[in-house]
Order: C-alpha cells, then sequence, then structure tokens
C-alpha cells in the first residue's frame, strides 16, 4: 500500500484541562444515555463499551483508550479540532485512527448542540471500534473515498453510506431492532425516535441509500437497518461499484 501523510495538525488531549463543570456534563449525558440504551443498542456496543472502560464517574482519557483498542483491533482515536476536511477524515481512517473531538458541551447545552463534542465521538463512536467487522467497514469506507477525494459527487455519495450507517444505522438483532449508529446512540431524543413507528425502518440496501438524501438538522425520515456488521462490510465491493458507475455515467 501506497504511503500516505496527514498534513492536518494533530492534537493532543489536555486532560488537566478539563473542569468540574467538564465531569458534570459527561457523568450527566452518560448516566442519562446508558439507561435509554440498555434495552435499545446493539450487543456490540454494550461489549465495547465494557471492553475499553467507560464510566459516568471519568472522562475518557485518549492514551488508556487507545491502549485498550491496540489490544481488541488496532485502531486508536486521533484527537482533531472539530469537523475535519473530507481528505483529512479519510486519510485517519485509512490509518486506522478514528478522529475524535476533545471539548465537551457545557450544561445549558445538553440537550442538544450545532457542531459534534466529545460525547458524541467518544461516547457515540468509540465502543465499535472494538467489533472487527465493523473497523473494517470503515477501513473500507477509506479505500472507497480517497481516490475520488476531490470528486464532491462522489464524495456526496459516500456521505450518503456513512450518514445512514455509522451515525445513524439500526441493526436486526435476535429478532429485534436495535440502534448502532452514534448520532442516535448519542442522543437521548432520537433514540426513543428512531425506534418509534414514526420514521421508515427499511432493510439496508446500497442502491437505495445511494439515493436517498439526509437530515442534519432534524430528525431522519427514514433509517436502514442491517443484518449484521458482517452484511456492511460485505457491500463494501457493492459501494465501490455503485459509486464508480455513478460518478463516470
Amino acid at each position: 500500500m501506497v504511503a500516505v501523510f496527514i498534513f492536518m495538525p494533530m492534537l493532543q488531549q489536555q486532560y488537566d484541562e478539563y473542569t468540574p463543570e467538564h465531569f458534570k456534563v459527561w457523568e450527566t449525558l452518560f448516566n442519562r444515555q446508558i439507561t435509554n440504551l440498555q434495552p435499545t443498542v446493539t450487543e456490540k456496543y454494550l461489549e465495547g463499551l465494557n471492553k475499553i472502560q467507560f464510566h459516568a464517574h471519568r472522562i475518557p482519557e485518549f492514551t488508556f483508550t487507545n491502549t485498550l483498542l491496540a489490544q481488541s483491533t488496532g485502531w486508536q482515536i486521533q484527537a482533531v479540532p472539530g469537523i475535519i476536511p473530507d481528505k483529512d477524515f479519510f486519510m485517519l481512517l485509512n490509518e486506522k485512527k478514528f478522529p475524535a473531538t476533545c471539548w465537551l458541551r457545557d450544561m445549558s447545552q445538553l440537550n442538544y448542540i450545532e457542531q459534534p463534542d466529545m460525547f458524541h465521538d467518544v461516547f457515540g463512536h468509540v465502543p465499535l471500534l472494538t467489533d472487527p467487522h465493523f473497523c473494517e467497514f470503515l477501513l473500507g469506507l477509506s479505500h472507497i473515498a480517497l481516490p475520488h477525494i476531490n470528486n464532491e459527487f462522489a464524495i456526496e455519495l459516500m456521505s450518503r453510506i456513512y450518514w445512514f450507517t455509522v451515525e445513524f444505522g439500526l441493526i436486526k438483532e435476535i429478532g429485534n431492532t436495535k440502534i448502532y449508529g452514534a448520532g442516535i446512540v448519542s442522543s437521548s431524543g432520537e433514540t426513543a425516535y428512531s425506534l418509534s413507528p414514526q420514521p421508515q425502518h427499511l432493510p439496508f440496501n446500497v442502491t437505495q441509500v445511494l439515493h436517498s438524501a439526509f437530515h442534519k438538522d432534524k430528525m431522519q425520515e427514514k433509517y436502514f437497518v442491517v443484518e449484521s456488521f458482517e452484511e456492511l462490510y460485505h457491500c463494501l465491493p457493492q459501494i465501490e461499484m455503485e459509486i464508480n458507475a455513478l460518478v463516470h455515467q
């Protein structure tokens, strides 16, 4: 594989800069959401949460979490300042590094923030970085995206795949529909809404996802349900084929 180089400045988590309010925010969000998740989230997430030893009383420390991830799948958390350019994002995934912010919302923003903070990035995403098939799916997405990184249409198509899986995906588990997407996992409102009868629940279909717009500022109108993370991984060749076809048509 050709080596890739990250030109975006890399950050380090400054753990001693977290204030008592930050710890209170993490504890409040963790305790509220873990109660919501116990009956609704995939077991893979709960297993991952246990493996990386997240708790309500302590904000995760990236260096310690990375030690545990290294033992599990070899992935790592990379601290970033916020939303980063598409190229940097997919290059990090290609190096098995998941970008995550270090900052936490304040107590007045418990229910909503415009930009994803550490609770979304770390609580929402990181536990599933212990699952090998899910990680291979993320890695595969980077392999598909990087050759098209300067093609705006192709990256929009990749965004749709990412949005309806990694961020807002649902999964079948022992006959029940569970959540796994980080945008749902980190939101108490979206957790309840996504599993309600109000939105559509559709079987995961690559073609349909690629032709589906998504909403960043309101609840989704539809969610796609996979049978397993293995299904996601095995869909990678179809995703690549269909994106290539749409880009070159």
